[in-house]
Parts: C-alpha cells; sequence; structure tokens
C-alpha cells in the first residue's frame, strides 16, 4: 500500500508501509504479550523501513524509529524533507555519487515538529560508511527545507537604503537584525514568489515578482544555485535575491521601526532602515552578508540588470 500524502498535512500511517524507493512490502516488527502484574522486559516494537536506491542497488538502506517515536512522527519518512535529502545524497554532487561511500541507516529521532499541518523540522541520524576507510562519517541531520531571503535597497535622494528586520531568535538568545526571509511552506519550489510573500509579511512593501533578481543564480551551477548557511548539520538551501527601487524620503521614514509580521504565529517584528554603505557593520546575519558579497561581485562583473547597477 502506498501512504498518500496530502500538500498540506501527513497521514496516519497504517501498519503497512510501502516507500516510494522500495521494490517491497513490509510490516514492523510487534511483540504480543500476556497480561502481567510484572514489569515486562519484552522490548518495544519498532517502526522500520527497507528502501532501495538506484545508487546503490545491491545496499538496501535500513530506516528505523528511535525509542517514543510515533507512527505519526515515523511518517515524516513520507515529506518533501526527506525525499529532498535522499534526492539530494543522488546526484551528480551527492554523497553516493561515485560509489566511495555507502548509505546504511537512517535512524528517525524524536525532533519531529508540526506547523500547524505542515512538518516544519525533522532530526534524523545516520549510518554514511566511506568504503576505504570502513569508518562512519559524520550523520547527524536537522532537515528544514529550502528558504528565501530578500535584500532590499531602497533609493531616496541620493542615498541608497537596506531594510533590515528585527527578529527573536530564541536560538541564539538575541534579537537579531537580519534580510526578510522565509521558508518555503509547500512543494512546488516557487522560490520568488515566496519572497514576495515574506517581504510583505515582514515590512509591509508590496514588490513585483518580475522586479526580482536571483543573486545565487549567479553561482556556477556544480553549487545548484543555494547557498548552505550551516552544511555541517543543517540541509537548509538559501535562494538570495534582489530587488531595487526608488522611494521618497517620507516613506523611508514610515518603515523606520514599522511593527509587523504575523502576530498571531508569534512573529514579532519590527522594520530597521539602515544606510547600505553601513549595512555590512550593522548586521551579524550571515544571509545579509552572504546577499552583499554576491550583489558587489555581480555587479563588478555586470551581472546585473542596469535599473539594479545605479
Amino acid at each position: 500500500m502506498r501512504v498518500a500524502v496530502p500538500r498540506y498535512g501527513l497521514p496516519f500511517l497504517k501498519p503497512l508501509y510501502k516507500f516510494p524507493f522500495s521494490s517491497s512490502t513490509f510490516s514492523p516488527n510487534k511483540t504480543c504479550t500476556l497480561f502481567s502484574a510484572k514489569m515486562s522486559t519484552t522490548p518495544p516494537s519498532q517502526l522500520t523501513h527497507i528502501i532501495n536506491l538506484p545508487a546503490q542497488l545491491d545496499q538496501p538502506v535500513s530506516v528505523v524509529a528511535a525509542p517514543g517515536v510515533s507512527d505519526t512522527q515515523f511518517n515524516a519518512i513520507e515529506s518533501s524533507l526527506f525525499k529532498q535529502w535522499l534526492k539530494n545524497i543522488q546526484t551528480e554532487t551527492g554523497l553516493l555519487a561515485n560509489g566511495a561511500m555507502s548509505l546504511r541507516q537512517v535512524l528517525i529521532q524524536q525532533g519531529v515538529d508540526m506547523f500547524g499541518n505542515h512538518l516544519g523540522f525533522l532530526k534524523f541520524k545516520t549510518d554514511i560508511i566511506d568504503k576505504e576507510t570502513g569508518q562512519k562519517v559524520p550523520g547527524i541531520v536537522f532537515a528544514r527545507g529550502p528558504a528565501v531571503a530578500v535584500l532590499i535597497l531602497l533609493d531616496s535622494e541620493g542615498e541608497t537604503y537596506a531594510v533590515l528586520t528585527e527578529q527573536v531568535r530564541v536560538p541564539v538568545g538575541r534579537l537579531i537584525l537580519e534580510l526578510p526571509a522565509g521558508m518555503l511552506d509547500d512543494d512546488h519550489g516557487d522560490f520568488a514568489g515566496t519572497a514576495v510573500r515574506e517581504v510583505e509579511e515582514e515590512t509591509g512593501i508590496h514588490l513585483n515578482v518580475h522586479d526580482m533578481v536571483d543573486l545565487t543564480a549567479f553561482l556556477d551551477a556544480s553549487t545548484g544555485g543555494r547557498v548552505f548557511p550551516s552544511p555541517g548539520g543543517c540541509d537548509e538551501e538559501i535562494s538570495l535575491f534582489l530587488y531595487r527601487g526608488d522611494v521618497s524620503k517620507e516613506k523611508i521614514q514610515q518603515l523606520q521601526g514599522k511593527e509587523t509580521g504575523l502576530r498571531d504565529h508569534g512573529e514579532l517584528i519590527k522594520v530597521h532602515v539602515v544606510p547600505y554603505d553601513k549595512l555590512w557593520r550593522a548586521t551579524a546575519d550571515a544571509k545579509a552578508l552572504t546577499a552583499i558579497a554576491l550583489y558587489e561581485m555581480a555587479k563588478r562583473d555586470g551581472l546585473l540588470p542596469c535599473s539594479t547597477t545605479s
């Protein structure tokens, strides 16, 4: 039985599984015990999948659930996050591409976080073996999928300003000034459209998708046209866009300190407008600093449309 995945949610996983890369179906191990007043020493059943990857047909991969992972959480292996990771390791530049490494097992851990009906984050641990040495390579994955960010440059009365958002970032325990950004919340890969929506949600500025310039598209094709802010532990890949336009001084003043964001989603955002020539010192946001570098190099090499280089 194939488990169908709706666009905005994950179904309850039935006892019988079939994975898109698998050639057979099988059931999780089950243990039946009679009621006893004594504590049972029988280990609980473990949810398991066996998948066959085209890149290593001679080496099936076991996907197992860590203790405490529920059926519903384990069903995250049917999500686009997990499927995309499997695709990534089998691409021309993927870990399994030249046969030097093999994937033996994936352990789905309890770090499965839902954003409403949408899977937001997934944590799993892999056993990837370097065939030459026989050693495992570090393989803990925090999967959150693709995201977008926008470098907004506004020209006003001879000066160029950048638009930043001040956001509460609990993992680093600080308020951070950063580019307007957001995660893709569907499987259609509409990076530019997502960028436009995020800018409007976080700043109130409405942009035309046709005016957006994909800065990461200037990267060499071998990079995949994305940047990876933390590839040692996270799969996040970011597309960085540029928007440049002319506004009045009054508009700059209206934006400064504006409170925005989806308040009912816990987004407590304040807009900051910073002179562009001071931007690189005003923020520790890796997205912003990378966007500056890409913008300046693309401008130097004459890759940008004329309207974005003034």
